[in-house]
């Protein structure tokens, strides 16, 4: 039985932190995004968390070594399965057909939790479907509209030097996702008892106390967190956020340049859209002041 921690939600909500943080832990593998394991893992061939190309990590080399498959062929076959316009079909059928070898990839990553920071609801669908897996849902989210800000910044895929950027949608795109996915995902897990939902800023005001409660929920011990700083070795996280390649001693901290920096109708636009979630989720609609004054 392969035990997965799914992190879901929509993009820019922390998750990589999160999962590098919960990486440190006994018995706890942070595997990042799996579902771009196969295009920018396997056929791209872009560097492990731990530094190394993909496929000279010794961890991935062992683990694929079991898969038998194409990945070009895998990843297709994701991108068309997992498009949003099927996403009525998943929600009636409660069901996401896997490609074999998928299946195949989570019962290779052997006896430790896998942290799978892919987010896409539909993609936990997925996983959750597959046979001798064991999976449990941490639904992270973060204020729309810090999300809406981070996803306008310009970032390569695996830090400053590469020229392949992560994507960029408009403020409007990314505050539909972040309301499409995040309902979709309270919708399909919320009542399972196997849910928990975890604020970024909660996270971030507490990281030892939030990364205990997640920890417990998951099943396995806490990593050492001292105050507001948690030393990061090297994970095997596939893709996701650069910052997974961050190591040493990482303060957590407040990231709250959107405060400032998000444009007046660039707030007000994204207020707009996903006001609905907001304040459920205790999240003002007026734009809070900075912490830094």
């Amino acid at each position: 039985m392969t035990r997965v921690l799914f992190v879901a939600g929509s993009g820019r909500s922390g998750s990589t932190l999160v999962t590098n943080v919960l990486g440190q832990a006994e018995g706890v593998f942070a595997a990042g995004e799996l579902r771009y394991l196969w295009q920018r893992g396997a056929v791209e061939d872009r560097p492990c968390g731990c530094g190394q190309p993909f496929a000279r990590c010794p961890v991935w080399t062992r683990v694929m070594k079991e898969v038998d498959a194409d990945p070009a062929a895998v990843a297709a076959d994701l991108r068309g399965g997992l498009r949003m316009r099927r996403l009525p079909a998943m929600l009636w059928r409660r069901r996401v057909d896997a490609h074999p070898a998928v299946a195949a990839l989570y019962a290779a990553l052997g006896p430790e939790l896998v942290v799978d920071s892919s987010k896409l609801p539909p993609y936990g669908l997925l996983v959750d479907g597959l046979p001798g897996v064991e999976t449990r849902v941490l639904h992270l989210v973060r204020d729309p509209r810090a999300a809406a800000f981070s996803w306008r910044r310009r970032r390569g895929l695996d830090g400053p030097g590469d020229p392949a950027l992560m994507s960029r949608p408009p403020v409007a795109k990314a505050a539909l996702l972040w309301l499409v996915w995040n309902a979709t995902t309270a919708l399909l897990w919320r009542r399972s008892g196997r849910y928990l939902r975890v604020r970024y800023e909660d996270f971030v005001a507490d990281p030892a106390g939030v990364t205990a409660r997640i920890a417990s929920f998951a099943g396995v011990g806490a990593p050492d967190i001292e105050a507001d700083t948690v030393h990061l070795a090297p994970t095997h996280a596939v893709a996701g956020n650069p910052s997974r390649h961050r190591t040493g001693d990482t303060p957590v901290v407040v990231d709250d340049e959107w405060v400032s920096g998000l444009s007046r109708p660039a707030f007000a636009l994204v207020t707009a859209i996903t006001a609905p979630l907001l304040w459920r989720w205790r999240y003002p609609l007026r734009r809070p002041a900075a912490k830094g004054g």
